[in-house]
């Protein structure tokens, strides 16, 4: 991993959806050809942000000052959402604030539930997120934690060390979407055979016309699955 920070967080929408399922190369069986969405983030979250969640950032903002970091040194944003906290994070410190949230009892979230890979091809730079649910058992509390890395450094560090339940779960998004997670102690493909090439849930991972090395068979293009008379 590079010691460089993907860009700021934008609020231009990340991607335009085409068609239902935003296949693109393919002829189109949906119905829903002419359809254009954009997909957009969720937009930084102003003062008070309601709940224990001003008690929550305001307990990481001194916890990080005792150690010699500023906030935004670590913490790109805070987004409340849909009644739900996402604190965005540099990669670089991710370690550090998931031992936060863990160790400091005024937090205490003490169990990581997963990581999840999300690609967002347009937006530059910041194309691939890893996204951890984090609960608290102690304060009955969740949060989510969002960590950007670009598509030419897929680098994140891992937290296997904090969260020893996310070995699979790294494992996974790695094989999924090609994230690599520094640190982890054996970052190998868990779904996907060894040999396989590519990571399968990313957007650019072509849908079908490609062969599977299951039984012989071939997956044939969307545009060739069915027919209408």
């Amino acid at each position: 991993m590079t010691g460089e920070r993907p860009p700021a967080r934008t609020t231009d929408p990340v991607a335009v959806r085409r068609g239902m399922f935003g296949a693109t190369g393919s002829g189109d069986t949906s119905g829903y050809g002419g359809l254009r969405r954009s997909s957009t983030l969720p937009t930084s979250t102003p003062r008070p942000y309601g709940e224990w969640f001003d008690d929550a950032i305001d307990t990481l903002t001194a916890v990080l000052a005792d150690s010699g970091l500023a906030p935004s040194e670590v913490i790109e944003d805070v987004v409340v959402d849909r009644g739900g906290l996402t604190l965005h994070v540099q990669r670089a410190h991710l370690p550090l604030l998931a031992r936060v949230l863990r160790d400091v009892e005024r937090l205490r979230f003490e169990m990581c539930l997963g990581v999840s890979g999300v690609h967002y091809p347009d937006d530059a730079g910041r194309e691939l997120h890893a996204v951890y649910p984090l609960l608290s058992i102690t304060h009955n509390r969740r949060l989510l934690l969002d960590v950007a890395a670009p598509d030419d450094d897929p680098h994140i560090p891992s937290v296997t060390t904090i969260y020893p339940t996310n070995d699979w779960h790294e494992r996974e998004t790695y094989d999924f979407f090609g994230i690599v997670f520094d640190g982890h102690p054996s970052l190998t493909r868990i779904e996907m055979p060894d040999d396989w090439e590519g990571h399968p849930q990313r957007k650019d991972y072509p849908l079908g016309g490609i062969p599977v090395e299951y039984k012989g068979a071939r997956i044939p293009p969307p545009d060739e699955r069915r027919s209408y008379n």
